[in-house]
């Protein structure tokens, strides 16, 4: 493979930047995201099955299977030279699979710092540097704006049967105490399943329903409403909180929508 230098993704492997990133495809559908806005239509050749935005890249694009279960088959015929992927979302074994054949990058972000050195980092790998400082920029004004839900106890759940929420050590939970929330499953890490009697337990003043992974609707407010009657529930862009990359642009704008809900 050609290349004029190497980069240390976030899991500290080496990555050489290739001399014409012509062939990438990515693993994770936040990062997807990044790669569409950063101008990479052409070079981008699979996806998952989960990478929805663009919409247009969701219709046309090879899809290589899901996060967890890589189309490794399939990518081994497209022969890409970049491949973009993520701790949390992808499994080791098919990293590590990838890794012994392929330009791997493996992102691992738990705070803001991580999502604007990833974005770096893709940015020089894919020759879209001047484009992804300004991603970075008009994040850091963003994450500079943002209202104070003024220490709140907040409770996030991700899934329904079993009910999961999220707890420390997770990017969700960095970006509700960035809104200054405070996390009723802290104490937890990663995503802990709870119980409903948990949930009464915990007496959040706040219930978030995610739209995603699991797609959380009204009426599911309604269920947990008579459980928690005091708890204020809302539906949220599970996006805005979950999706390290260029999704964060829109962050600002949202959680103002949000405060102004929670507070007519």
């Amino acid at each position: 493979m050609t290349a004029f230098f190497m980069l240390t993704d976030q899991l500290d492997n080496p990555v050489q930047i290739p001399s014409k990133p012509l062939r990438i495809i990515s693993t994770v559908p936040s990062q997807t995201e990044l790669l569409f806005d950063l101008g990479l239509s052409e070079e981008v050749i699979g996806i998952t099955k989960f990478c929805v935005k663009p919409e247009d890249w969701f219709r046309s694009k090879q899809r290589i299977g899901g996060t967890k279960n890589l189309n490794l088959a399939l990518i081994d015929e497209l022969q890409p030279n970049l491949i973009i992927a993520n701790k949390e979302e992808n499994t080791q074994s098919d990293i590590e699979y990838l890794q012994s054949k392929y330009n791997v990058y493996v992102s691992d972000i738990f705070n803001l710092q991580d999502v604007l050195e990833m974005i770096n980092h893709v940015g020089v790998l894919c020759s879209k540097q001047s484009k992804a400082d300004r991603i970075i920029e008009q994040i850091q004004k963003g994450f500079q704006t943002f209202p104070n839900f003024k220490q709140q106890s907040v409770a996030y759940l991700i899934w329904r049967g079993p009910y999961m929420a999220a707890g420390s050590d997770t990017f969700i939970d960095f970006m509700l105490n960035q809104i200054g929330l405070i996390n009723a499953f802290g104490s937890s890490t990663r995503y802990p399943e709870i119980t409903i009697d948990q949930l009464v337990q915990a007496t959040p003043n706040l219930l978030l329903l995610s739209s995603e992974p699991y797609p959380f609707k009204e009426k599911h407010i309604k269920e947990l409403q008579n459980q928690l009657p005091n708890t204020k529930i809302v539906l949220v862009d599970g996006e805005i909180f979950s999706w390290p990359g260029s999704r964060l642009i829109h962050a600002s704008t949202y959680f103002s929508e949000l405060y102004s809900q929670l507070n007519p």
